[in-house]
């Protein structure tokens, strides 16, 4: 791994350690990394291609490593869950960058497959690429159309240029979504911003860009380790290394713990690492050897959550039923998937259970653009004034102490699980 990558990750666990996280707030859009379950499955992402360019080094006589990716996923009856850009051929005029550095493919802009090589990856170039994803049956995601990061980051990708607004960002994403499904009959679901860089424009994220689509945040609990290089000057000792970094962490977490990887979702890549090289291509192969001998199944992200969509509920809660079929029109859960349903609820919470999704969404917007950042509420708690549910000016972060008998059966339990519990669906 590159000294810049190891730093990078050393000064963000120490900021985490010495600055206060950001506290999760109700959101629509949550950052889906592993689901709750007792059954023995996970999911694989894939970033960055398609890529229709042949391995390196090649060994399969020149075909596509996305190919090469799809049939190892086919021998093994896995499902991938494949997050593709769409061109990044307009990210011009750029200098290739250092290999082994986090620039490899680009200084100002990433450039996928390779630089100078745009046309022969993502999805505008590969139709065929993703057409075999589509009928294979994996799911696509949208890693964004140019792959260029929503906002300004501090320390490793402080060079790469980005995009300068929130509308810039929702438009990028929205030409990839178009593409698939105008083109390909395709309806995409979920993304996973460019680089994890979440900060956007006037306290605006990527959960905002996600609530503006109706995405979810597609996120990994686990590093597949396909993207990393090894700096060994012997080209096969580098590529052995990278194959042994893929599978070595699997291996001795499965015997650690054989249930560890229950609901996680992976993080691949559908291309070259910082050397160029491919290991996915030949790691992948072990890492699915080791997830059958301990009974996994890959699936897709979506069909993970179908089994679960939440980080600490699974079916086995009694209130399990209720709270999926409400988490498909409210806002129930915590931007990091969790539900927290021992907390006491806020009347912020309580507008966002009332209010429907597209109000609350479009209206917290619609505040933002007029008068800069609002409170996750902001939205719900104008619509419930206005419905004559909840006062107006209504404190959100203030513990809710009635509830509104119409939406409600009687409860003294003002936790957030006594009020699901509580809850009555309404009757539209």
């Amino acid at each position: 791994m590159p000294i810049i990558v190891k730093l990078g990750k050393k000064v963000k666990a120490a900021a985490r350690k010495l600055l206060p996280a950001p506290e999760p707030r109700l959101s629509w859009s949550r950052r889906i990394s592993q689901i709750k379950t007792e059954r023995r499955i996970c999911a694989m992402t894939f970033d960055d291609g398609p890529m229709d360019l042949p391995a390196v080094p090649d060994r399969f006589e020149g075909r596509a490593v996305t190919d090469l990716l799809l049939d190892v996923l086919a021998e093994f009856g896995a499902k991938g869950t494949f997050d593709v850009i769409g061109d990044t051929s307009e990210n011009y005029p750029d200098r290739r960058g250092r290999l082994g550095t986090t620039n490899w493919g680009g200084v100002a802009y990433d450039h996928y497959p390779d630089f100078g090589r745009d046309e022969r990856g993502g999805a505008l170039h590969c139709q065929r690429l993703i057409r075999r994803m589509i009928d294979e049956g994996h799911q696509i995601t949208n890693h964004s159309y140019r792959h260029i990061i929503y906002g300004k980051e501090a320390f490793v990708y402080r060079k790469r240029h980005s995009l300068d607004s929130f509308d810039a960002a929702v438009a990028d994403l929205t030409r990839l979504d178009s593409l698939l499904r105008e083109r390909d009959g395709y309806q995409m679901h979920m993304t996973r911003p460019p680089h994890y860089v979440n900060r956007v424009e006037k306290g605006l994220t990527a959960y905002d860009v996600c609530d503006a689509l109706g995405y979810q945040y597609l996120a990994a609990s686990f590093d597949g380790a396909g993207w990393m290089s090894d700096r060994s000057p012997d080209p096969e000792a580098a590529l052995e290394a990278e194959i042994k970094a893929m599978t070595e962490p699997i291996r001795k977490a499965l015997e650690k713990d054989p249930d560890c990887l229950r609901g996680q979702i992976i993080f691949q890549k559908d291309g070259g690492n910082m050397q160029r090289r491919t290991p996915v291509v030949y790691g992948l192969r072990g890492q699915l050897e080791l997830l059958r001998q301990y009974g996994y199944q890959v699936v897709t992200v979506a069909e993970l959550m179908e089994e679960s969509p939440f980080a600490d509920l699974g079916r086995e809660d009694p209130l399990f039923d209720k709270l999926n079929a409400l988490q498909r029109s409210r806002t129930v859960v915590y931007s990091d998937n969790l539900l927290r349903l021992d907390r006491p609820m806020t009347r912020g919470e309580l507008a966002l259970l009332l209010c429907p999704r597209e109000e609350a969404i479009t209206r917290r917007l619609a505040i933002i653009r007029r008068s800069g950042p609002a409170d996750s509420a902001a939205g719900a708690l104008e619509w419930c004034a206005e419905k004559g549910l909840l006062p107006k000016g209504t404190d959100p972060k203030a513990p809710v102490s009635t509830l509104p008998p119409a939406h409600f059966a009687p409860t003294n339990d003002f936790t957030r699980r006594g009020v699901y519990q509580a809850y009555r669906f309404p009757a539209e």
